[in-house]
């Protein structure tokens, strides 16, 4: 019973671990005229809310997202495609990009970090 017990204390030591990933760009914010359009994942777009749209990761994913000219950050849930600008990673909301001082600046760099399940 105890053999057993190590087994399944050990095999779920494996289970659920997590690894933070980061990287490094550009972040821009959505322009108003995106206002209450659908986003790729189905959701409307909303510039309150605190969202944003990332090249590949999953919808609904958590980024947190530092302003590295502040060390400001904001958390976003991505819910939509983008940016494609070169050297961009991140595209805010309004919301978001007030959070960390991006509003009315156009395009700061940022370190955007979130979780991978392994």
């Amino acid at each position: 019973m105890k053999f057993l017990l190590f087994i399944f204390l050990f095999m779920s030591s494996f289970l659920g671990k997590k690894e933070i990933i980061s990287m490094k760009g550009n972040a821009t914010y959505y322009a108003s005229k995106f206002e209450g359009r659908r986003t790729t994942s189905g959701e409307i777009f909303r510039n309150n809310k605190l969202t944003a749209a990332h090249k590949k990761l999953p919808f609904g994913t958590m980024v947190t997202v530092r302003n590295l000219n502040n060390d400001k950050i904001v958390v976003v849930m991505v819910n939509d495609r983008g940016p494609y600008g070169k050297g961009m990673i991140i595209d805010l909301s309004q919301s978001a990009a007030k959070e960390i001082d991006l509003y009315g600046k156009g395009v700061v760099p940022c370190e955007i970090s979130y979780e991978l399940q392994k």
